[in-house]
């Protein structure tokens, strides 16, 4: 009894990660392009869409993750907790850093990471998946910036949409997309936290929906704030039509992902769209921005992060033995190395180009203090 309402605390509590991450993440869009100027209202919006979300068509996803990835006659309470808990730790770190990181990758991650240590994964399942994964994120990119290029000509062709009848039109329409959003997230997401419940059979269907909803809501409107203020602030500016695009276009293709019961990575597909429009506005110059690079490294490394703890989890506690033990140590102990030896190796190219800045700036000012005839000489 107490295993499992520990199972169920962790899912909860990953719930409200999910909120933080994910759901947040799907107005930051409205939130950017000032259609919601308060941060709070528009957590709030977000919050109540993710919850209509999961309730009215979060099941085709939450049975994909319960029973499509692995065999649901596997799963106990202790690989639930195993499970959550990999993913929630994986979360967790990111949204302390202010990164909207998929839930979904980590999740499946997870999940894999159990199936690999029990010797049983539905492969074909899973290449689809990540077909999906690759994929989707693209086509949110690429449409993204051709609207834009067209969203360019409309304003530029009918000035009068600026005017201030039409901008309160726009207004309402980017926060309408932004909602249509929160609530394809609602949809996609709440299985992540309540899936493996059901699949364990200690939840239905629809409770998992309804419960994972209410707390991945909450998660939203109290842990979001960092997260919001990183799609919609740090990464480009938005017009009211733009905004509207990314929403209205995220959203379409995470629904369109969820009725074939698809865990899609949400926030890199509204990501994704911003890195569109922001491409087609200012060009690759988009993509030296500090938080790009730190998006793209978080994505990459979080479903192996989570596989590699799940795994790890499964072998210590469940089928311990000295040599799956010894391996993981030393999988642990070489991970802590090579960040170590990067930050190390960050730090001294960090002060190498202070160096040269330095030593460049001086030699222009002594320059400067030459006769010109020296000057041309030199």
């Amino acid at each position: 009894m107490t295993i499992t309402i520990l199972a169920f605390i962790i899912a909860l509590f990953f719930a409200m990660n999910i909120g933080a991450s994910g759901a947040a993440a799907s107005m930051g869009v409205a939130y950017g392009s000032g259609a919601i100027k308060k941060r709070n209202i528009a957590l709030w919006i977000s919050g109540v869409g993710v919850f209509l979300g999961a309730i009215i068509g979060g099941k085709e996803v939450v049975k994909t993750i319960g029973s499509g990835i692995i065999p649901s006659s596997i799963l106990n309470v202790n690989l639930v907790i195993i499970i959550l808990g990999a993913s929630a730790f994986s979360l967790f770190i990111a949204n302390m850093a202010g990164i909207p990181l998929s839930t979904s990758e980590v999740t499946v991650g997870s999940i894999v990471g159990v199936g690999i240590a029990f010797h049983a994964v539905f492969t074909d399942k899973l290449l689809i998946i990540v077909m999906f994964w690759l994929i989707v994120p693209i086509v949110a990119f690429a449409l993204a910036f051709f609207a834009n290029l067209l969203i360019k000509d409309i304003e530029r062709r009918f000035i009068w949409l600026k005017q201030k009848k039409w901008t309160r039109i726009l207004t309402v329409l980017v926060i309408l997309t932004g909602f249509f959003e929160a609530f394809s997230a609602g949809m996609n997401n709440v299985a992540n936290s309540v899936g493996p419940l059901v699949g364990a059979g200690l939840l239905s269907v629809d409770s998992g929906t309804c419960i994972g909803g209410l707390f991945v809501a909450l998660g939203a409107i109290c842990l979001g704030k960092r997260v919001i203020e990183t799609n919609g602030k740090k990464i480009t500016n938005f017009t009211l039509l733009q905004g509207s695009a990314v929403s209205g276009l995220g959203a379409m293709l995470v629904i369109s992902a969820s009725l074939l019961g698809i865990p899609i990575p949400q926030t890199q597909v509204t990501t994704c769209s911003i890195i569109g429009i922001g491409l087609s506005e200012k060009g690759c110059s988009i993509f030296r921005k500090s938080v790009i690079e730190k998006l793209l490294k978080v994505w990459l490394v979080s479903p192996v992060f989570s596989l590699v703890i799940s795994y790890s989890l499964v072998k210590i506690f469940l089928e311990a033995d000295p040599y799956s033990i010894s391996i993981v140590l030393c999988v642990f102990l070489a991970t802590l190395g090579s960040v170590s030896l990067m930050k190390h190796t960050g730090k001294w190219n960090s002060q190498n180009n202070r160096k040269d800045k330095i030593k460049y700036i001086i030699r222009t000012r002594k320059r400067e203090r030459e006769p010109a005839a020296w000057r041309d000489f030199s």
